[in-house]
């Protein structure tokens, strides 16, 4: 290892490399001509390959110079990165951030995390914008996205931030009038309750049980919406039953306005925060991310119930 090339040999060859001339590289790096040619020298031995072809008058790179190059650029280039990645993590991070969620998950729990960031970091700006959807980062100009759900577009970066399944709910009142499925074809005779999201067929549910994964076309759809928030409230007034995440109905759960029904079937819909590769080393974006995760994952605006129904 002692052996080995170091960051200012690469970086005398790509200054030789651009200036074509050992007294150009010497005068732009301030040493000697003599200085600069035994480090090319060095390095040539080194690597056991002659990267240039000298002539009296001209310098030019062999095939295996070229590929030197290539290579020590992107190193260089690399070593400028960290130096500059870790100069930024030292500083307060500030600047304009744009994240989406869905509505519920944003209004109960990203949106008071937000509160407690910006008071942290006052230089942060952030739009928050809450949709029942899939959203397009790219299209959309979106630095961050909190999913529940499935992340299958190319070029993202995803971070976990909690395990998740949705769950059959319906309120008690319903199920007294209409009774409980006992098996998953039953719900073609149900009222169930459907909002549009970025990984459902509207109007069927895929789900996974004791045969494996297995896609149900439920019953009659009286009420429908594109805002989950609004599907829910008519499932907790007694309007059938509906798919929702585990964090999503665990309170109501809790206080007895909505019970299980199927608890043998489930629908994975892990929880991750999304950003474009293109922004993954920013640090503002970072330190977002961060606080979110760990304030959603404990905190008073954690997601409780998440991950914990399950069979």
């Amino acid at each position: 290892m002692k052996d080995r090339w170091d960051l200012m040999d690469l970086t005398v060859f790509t200054t030789l490399v651009r200036n074509g001339s050992f007294t150009g590289t010497a005068v732009e790096l301030g040493y000697s001509a003599a200085y600069i040619s035994k480090r090319i020298s060095d390095l040539e031995k080194r690597l056991g390959t002659r990267l240039f072809n000298r002539t009296t008058r001209s310098l030019q790179l062999t095939a295996e110079g070229n590929i030197a190059y290539g290579w020590a650029s992107r190193i260089l280039d690399a070593a400028d990165s960290m130096e500059r990645e870790v100069a930024n993590s030292q500083q307060a991070p500030a600047g304009s951030l744009r994240i989406s969620t869905s509505l519920r998950m944003g209004r109960e729990h990203v949106a008071p995390i937000l509160s407690q960031l910006v008071r942290e970091y006052p230089q942060l700006e952030v739009w928050l914008e809450l949709v029942d959807r899939k959203v397009d980062l790219l299209e959309e100009g979106i630095d961050i996205n909190i999913r529940n759900g499935v992340v299958d577009e190319p070029h993202m970066v995803c971070q976990l931030v909690s395990r998740c399944s949705r769950i059959l709910v319906a309120a008690p009142s319903y199920l007294a009038e209409h009774g409980e499925p006992q098996r998953l074809q039953d719900l073609s005779d149900h009222e169930c309750l459907f909002y549009r999201d970025g990984d459902n067929v509207f109007g069927a549910w895929k789900l996974e049980g004791p045969n494996g994964m297995e896609t149900i076309r439920a019953g009659s759809q009286k009420l429908q919406s594109h805002h989950s928030d609004l599907v829910k409230n008519w499932a907790i007034d007694g309007h059938g039953i509906i798919l929702l995440a585990d964090w999503d109905v665990w309170k109501p759960l809790q206080e007895g306005k909505l019970v299980r029904v199927l608890p043998q079937y489930f629908q994975r819909a892990d929880i991750w925060a999304v950003t474009p590769a293109r922004s993954s080393s920013s640090a503002r974006l970072k330190t977002c991310v961060d606080y979110l995760i760990s304030q959603m994952q404990k905190g008073p605006w954690a997601l409780q119930g998440a991950g914990t129904m399950t069979p």
